[in-house]
């Protein structure tokens, strides 16, 4: 009867006839995805078949994307793993969807050179809108602090907004600006927020659905003009917001 041929591949052999590298054999047998093999009398180890399959088994899940404590959970079973595929190609299935929204906000950033530091429903309105520096800054704070309606609500009425007149002259009134001129400017742009608040009436209630409640919000918007306008520009808003309470119906 012919004697059988035992396999001893080397640690270099096994390596190579699986497509990694020794580091990486070395690195399974620290984690413990692959069982140690045996070793010859002079100390070498000798791998066989079962490493080898176990080996093209781990790097195809890993190619698949798998991490190696995923790979670990399975065990060394051949069972098809189907739980885990599910759960890998709806991970899978998330992440394209993220990718796919970044392509097309980096379309949109590439193509109309909007602002890098504002959601892309806030940043595609800006680009379509001459915003002044401060509001922009301003939208920025309130992306962080507002919810998605009110947000849309003004993504929505950004354009007709920042056309208007009154809005470009609040954007360049100077901090010494007489007492005349802000009460003429606080009156001339409750037309065009009367509008905003009328066509967009979710800009009257933004408390529904800010993430943090209105108080935090309030604080940190109040805090954000204080900040961003100077004096002459504050006292307007100021004006504004007396006029808004005394003139409701």
């Amino acid at each position: 009867m012919p004697r059988r041929v035992v396999v001893a591949w080397s640690t270099r052999q096994v390596a190579e006839l699986a497509g990694t590298s020794l580091r990486t054999v070395r690195h399974y047998h620290a984690v413990g995805l692959l069982d140690e093999p045996e070793r010859k009398a002079n100390g070498y180890k000798c791998y066989g078949v079962a490493h080898l399959v176990r080996l093209l088994r781990i790097k195809r899940l890993s190619d698949l994307g798998f991490s190696l404590a995923q790979i670990r959970e399975m065990g060394t079973a051949d069972a098809h793993p189907a739980e885990a595929l599910r759960v890998l190609d709806a991970e899978l299935d998330a992440t394209i969807t993220r990718l796919q929204r970044v392509r097309a906000e980096l379309a949109l950033i590439m193509g109309k050179q909007t602002p890098t530091d504002l959601p892309h429903e806030l940043a595609a309105a800006a680009a379509d809108a001459a915003v002044p520096d401060s509001d922009r800054a301003l939208l920025v704070v309130l992306s962080r602090v507002l919810g998605p309606s009110t947000l849309r609500g003004y993504a929505e009425a950004m354009r007709d907004y920042y056309a208007d007149p009154g809005v470009v002259e609040f954007d360049k009134l100077p901090a010494d600006a007489d007492e005349r001129t802000r009460g003429e400017l606080a009156a001339r742009l409750m037309g065009p927020v009367r509008t905003l608040l009328t066509e967009h009436p979710q800009l009257q209630r933004p408390d529904v659905d800010t993430p943090r409640g209105m108080h935090f919000a309030s604080r940190t918007i109040t805090e954000a003009l204080n900040d961003l306008y100077n004096p002459a520009q504050l006292d307007v808003l100021r004006r504004m917001g007396i006029l808004l309470e005394t003139q409701q119906p």
